[in-house]
């Protein structure tokens, strides 16, 4: 008779139900029901998240049938926060790559995010990124500084796509393409140009919060938290931060009077 420590390592190896695990159902030590207990539940995590996945592959399958090989998803982060810039990126994904799990970079612990992104800078077909600064988001507003970067980085990619999948806006290209509300969270190559655009901007604004140490940027990535609005009405302004938004636009017209 095995012992608990075995067979939970056996179920580490297990995932589906065999005659093995069937056996183990007739086992009546506490500790064997209590792992195989655990070893369900993780079984119906990962068919969720299959799941899932092959719901995030729905519009790259479409188009692959329609003939396109090199779709790139599009997204951006930083259109929110009042510091930094915004950060674009185009991926093109290998159509066998499995990255079960990824979803809108938001919605991932910084950790899952920076997994999620090393495995596309080494298994991606093509990747891109833009940075789009606080001078030309002011200049141009937040709009089409984030649409500047995204054509940028899809101008950028070493390898032409043939399809884009755009998160949400749509963008004047010479590509055919597909916009998709919410895409970072329906599409696997919009999710991933999601991770690599937050990864990207995310050590963009800890290296910024060297350089002024009094915002927070470390931790808030310039978003409008309680503890930085209270920076900004006790330090003033950075030179990173958006003149043209609210409240850093109010905090300069307050303090011209």
């Amino acid at each position: 008779m095995k012992s608990i420590k075995e067979i939970e390592q056996l179920l580490k190896n297990s995932d589906r139900e065999d005659d093995y695990i069937k056996t183990l159902r007739l086992d009546e030590r506490k500790g064997v029901q209590k792992a195989l207990g655990r070893w369900e539940k993780q079984i119906e995590k990962r068919e969720a998240l299959l799941e899932k996945y092959e719901l995030m592959q729905k519009y790259e399958k479409l188009f692959n049938k329609e003939g396109y090989r090199m779709i790139a998803g599009i997204d951006e982060v930083g259109r929110g926060p009042l510091a930094g810039p915004v950060v674009a990126a185009a991926v093109i994904l290998p159509e066998n790559i499995q990255l079960l799990g990824i979803d809108d970079s938001k919605k991932l612990s910084e950790e899952r995010r920076l997994y999620y992104y090393e495995r596309i800078m080494e298994e991606a077909t093509a990747v891109s990124t833009c940075m789009i600064d606080h001078h030309e988001i002011d200049t141009m507003n937040i709009l089409e500084a984030s649409k500047k970067a995204m054509i940028h980085a899809v101008n950028s990619l070493h390898t032409q796509p043939d399809f884009l999948l755009i998160d949400a806006v749509k963008l004047p290209t010479p590509y055919p393409s597909e916009s998709i509300i919410k895409g970072d969270s329906k599409s696997i190559s919009i999710a991933a140009a999601s991770v690599v655009a937050k990864v990207e901007r995310d050590r963009l604004m800890k290296d910024y919060d060297k350089q002024f140490p009094d915002y927070g940027f470390a931790k808030n990535m310039g978003y409008g938290t309680k503890e930085h609005l209270r920076a900004i009405e006790e330090k003033g302004i950075s030179p990173i931060h958006r003149r043209s938004f609210a409240p850093v636009k109010d905090y300069l017209n307050d303090n011209r009077r």
